[in-house]
């Protein structure tokens, strides 16, 4: 049982990282299916996401659709602000919505992602270290910052030169630049945001980002 109980109607930092900085994102396939994973597992599901995958409704309507679909007549566990999928950890800030509701929905996507990564690649064992990390976020300014943080972390760790260049991050939805059909946060009830002012905000952080890395990894090593 968790040491501090999540509580509802609160914004947290879930943070999650892999065994032993195992690289659990291998190519644009992995990045993709935690992205479904966390869309479908948001409200109240039942059905493992592989048989989900197999209805004619997605088929039909798309992933993404039919996850809307679905969630019309079910509950919500969580609220997603943001995210950004790096290759040994994942970074989410969500809304619990409903008691114990962040708790099951990590479970749901670390244990499907789990079952999906060992059968493709023919392995056994758990990928995650322990339970999941979380930091609940007090104001509305810790949440901008903690957004921006995660938007650059990408940037920071040299894969990309620019944020809007990671592709498995929510920061193309804060710039408007994702259609609505592919849309998975929702932040416009809890911040507002001006896509030129946020890019900018993002971007002038970039190099101080950067540097402050480069200060951590020296005191650590």
């Amino acid at each position: 049982m968790r040491k501090n109980v999540l509580a509802d109607g609160e914004v947290y930092h879930i943070f999650t990282r892999s065994i032993a900085d195992y690289r659990v994102f291998n190519n644009d396939s992995d990045f993709e299916r935690m992205r479904q994973l966390i869309k479908y597992f948001k409200v109240e599901n039942d059905v493992k996401f592989s048989d989900f995958l197999d209805l004619k409704l997605v088929q039909k309507e798309g992933l993404i659709n039919a996850c809307n679909i679905i969630a019309k007549d079910k509950t919500n566990l969580v609220q997603i602000i943001a995210y950004c999928f790096m290759p040994t950890h994942i970074h989410l800030v969500i809304k619990q919505l409903e008691e114990n509701g962040i708790s099951k929905y990590m479970k749901d996507i670390l244990i499907s992602y789990t079952r999906y990564f060992n059968t493709l690649r023919k392995r056994k064992g758990p990928l995650w270290e322990s339970r999941f990390k979380s930091v609940l976020v007090e104001s509305d300014d810790q949440l901008q910052h903690l957004i921006r943080y995660i938007h650059l972390n990408a940037t920071t760790a040299h894969l990309v030169n620019k944020p809007e260049d990671w592709r498995f991050s929510s920061y193309k939805e804060y710039l408007s630049e994702i259609t609505d059909a592919a849309v998975i946060c929702q932040f416009n009830n809890i911040l507002e945001i001006k896509p030129s002012l946020y890019r900018k905000f993002v971007n002038d952080q970039i190099s101080y980002q950067r540097e402050l890395a480069k200060i951590k990894k020296l005191i650590m090593e």
